[in-house]
Order: structure tokens, then sequence, then C-alpha cells
């Protein structure tokens, strides 16, 4: 069985550590984990590891947050995968920082990467992990915040939550959602 696990984020080196980018974060460190690397293909940074028997292609789209879905519908039809066995890793700014949410559907709760998916791959009916960034910021500044680096104080936090993150994935691919539901989202 073969999955597409779609880490979210902006290129460039100015995005590199921003709350939006946690899903290009936590898709390096799964690669790094199991033994890969990224190459720059079409519409995306692209890797192809193995866990349990699963193949995992890995993608980071490199048309920026709000065209995501061009990428993840391209590599959706490249590697013939369905819509099912598309994970993809988004920033929530619903959730608390570091809390993590397996959804195996939802809208796209204004989350313009995701809005993007769900017009060019089919609907809302893909799973995704949702990885709370918190909400502290001021009325009218959610782009600067989401685009802003982690705070000080929370920097400490994200190796621990980004190795959680993996451990979620490996478990949807190896044990399937119900089970990786049960187990993390708490």
């Amino acid at each position: 069985m073969k999955y597409l696990i779609v880490g979210l984020g902006n290129i460039g080196p100015e995005y590199a550590y921003t709350r939006h980018n946690i899903g290009f974060n936590i898709a390096d460190e799964l690669v790094k984990q199991l033994g890969g690397t990224f190459s720059n293909l079409r519409l995306a940074y692209y890797s192809e590891v193995s866990f349990k028997g699963k193949k995992l292609h890995v993608i980071k789209p490199t048309t920026f947050m709000n065209l995501s879905g061009k990428a993840v519908n391209y590599w959706m039809q490249e590697l013939r995968i369905p819509l099912e066995n598309v994970l993809v890793i988004v920033d929530d700014l619903a959730l608390p920082l570091g809390k993590l949410r397996l959804k195996m559907q939802g809208s796209s709760a204004g989350h313009n990467g995701l809005r993007s998916i769900e017009g060019l791959c089919g609907g809302q009916g893909y799973p995704r992990l949702r990885f709370g960034i918190g909400d502290d910021f001021p009325k009218g500044r959610q782009a600067d915040y989401v685009l802003s680096n982690f705070y000080k104080e929370e920097q400490p936090e994200l190796p621990a939550l980004i190795d959680t993150s993996v451990e979620l994935i490996k478990s949807f691919v190896t044990i399937g959602p119900a089970k990786t539901m049960t187990a993390f989202n708490k």
C-alpha cells in the first residue's frame, strides 16, 4: 500500500521556521528518520521512503501555501494514490500549541492551503494531521502570526512535538486511522 504524505508550508529561507511551515518541518523529520532525502521535482520537493512495508511518497509543495492543491493533485494523479491515502500535515490556529488532531475529513476552517486542496483534489474527504500553533495574536494580525517564528519559550518544545507527529504518521500508515486517532487524539 502506498501513501502520499503532504507537508504544507511556504518555500524560501524566510519561512523556514514559521508556524505556517510546521508541515514542512514534520515532513523533513519523517524523511530524515526513514533515511530519505528530498529532490526538487515537479511542483514539490519529493521523497520516497518505506516504513514497515508501506511506501510513503512525501511532498512539500513548491507552489506556496495558497496553491498547494495544484501540487497535491499532480502527485495524486502521477502516483495513482486515492484521496483517502493522502495525509496532509497542516498548522491549526484553533488548537493550542502542540495539540495534535488526526481527522479523516473536514472543512478548510479558513486555511488557504486546505481550501486549495479541497478545490482541486475532490473535496474535503482526505485525512489531515492538524498541528496546533495556538492563537496568541491581536485581532486582525492572523497573517503576521502564522508567518512568524515560534516564540523563544515555545521553541524547546518543538523537537518532541515534531517527533510525536512523525510517530502519528507512522501509526496512520501501519495500523490505520481509527486506532491512530484513539492513540493520539487526546
